[in-house]
């Protein structure tokens, strides 16, 4: 059993995700319940049944919400078909979109309209993707793999240009891109890297982690991109990871031998679910607990204009 518990840092919320759940919280504070939220609005079940309970009700369309109702819109983005859906149904939007993948949509717009052929890296029918090809979908190919890079087939090659998701892992993406940068020499980029800061960080924290730590356990959810890819860091450094939702998913097997448990959470995962884990841990025998901090975040993001300025028009406050 356990000895030791090494925390990485950076770990938890992201600038993007922070926002988003504010962003409801806000809202529900400002109208009052029910607020509608379209999809999950961060991949993280522990943060959906907490909205839940706190009025917030997700839907998978926005054609499920009542005309004119406020509905937020997830830290993902989407297609522009939803902002067009939305107007049409009256709906007072709240875009929680992370501004981090509006950029990248910004960035679609214009290599569609310049007439590139844009490879955009990334899983299939991850939300951000489906978001993101939405917004020239004439335009975009998916491409998800180095094999796949190698395969893809495009128009023009002198007229190619690269996105990528944001919440990739930084190794495998950058294999792609020099697939692809072998095949056609003239593609163009994002003029800075689309992966986010806080996926990067939280990589580099585990690949610290990875080197002094037994085992390594990542809270987040399964349909969580950057927590996964956590995971597959860790293991590709050679440390056993395991993805779990909370302290309840720890098999005992894991830890089995092991002296010193890593502990890291997705950019979705609250941290009152790192404490929890931390208490379980302590409760199995482990007595020391540290902080590996590998770098700095002071990222912050502005909150969506509607929540910063609707509280004058408030339905009152939301149910406790």
């Amino acid at each position: 059993m356990p000895k030791r518990i090494i925390l990485a840092w950076p770990r938890g919320y992201c600038a993007g995700v922070e926002r988003a759940v504010d962003t409801v919280e806000r809202a529900l504070r400002m109208f009052g319940s029910p607020v509608y939220v379209r999809k999950q609005i961060v991949h993280n079940i522990h943060v959906v049944r907490d909205l839940e309970r706190k009025g917030a009700v997700f839907v998978e369309d926005v054609a499920e919400v009542p005309k004119g109702a406020p509905v937020v819109l997830s830290a993902h983005g989407v297609a522009p078909e939803v902002y067009a859906d939305s107007a049409e149904r009256g709906l007072s939007v709240i875009d929680a979109t992370c501004p981090l993948v509006t950029k990248v949509h910004l960035e679609a717009r214009r290599f569609a309209r310049e007439g590139f052929t844009i490879l955009l890296i990334g899983h299939e029918g991850h939300e951000e993707v489906v978001g993101t090809s939405g917004e020239a979908p004439e335009h975009v190919i998916l491409v998800g793999t180095p094999a796949e890079a190698r395969e893809v087939h495009v128009p023009d090659g002198s007229r190619v240009a690269y996105l990528s998701q944001t919440t990739l892992s930084v190794d495998e993406t950058n294999e792609v891109i020099d697939v692809l940068r072998g095949r056609f020499p003239d593609i163009e980029g994002p003029p800075r890297d689309d992966i986010c800061y806080a996926t990067q960080n939280r990589q580099e924290a585990v690949k610290d982690l990875a080197s002094q730590a037994d085992v390594i356990l990542v809270i987040g959810s399964d349909n969580s991109s950057n927590s996964r890819r956590l995971v597959e860091v860790a293991v590709a450094m050679g440390t056993p990871a395991h993805l779990i939702d909370d302290e309840s998913e720890i098999d005992a097997t894991w830890l089995a031998g092991r002296d010193v448990v890593g502990v890291t959470s997705g950019a979705s995962a609250p941290e009152w679910l790192v404490e929890r884990v931390v208490e379980h841990l302590k409760e199995l025998g482990a007595t020391e607990v540290e902080q590996l901090h590998t770098v700095d975040e002071r990222m912050r993001f502005s909150l969506p204009l509607q929540v910063r300025s609707l509280s004058s028009r408030s339905r009152g406050p939301a149910p406790a």
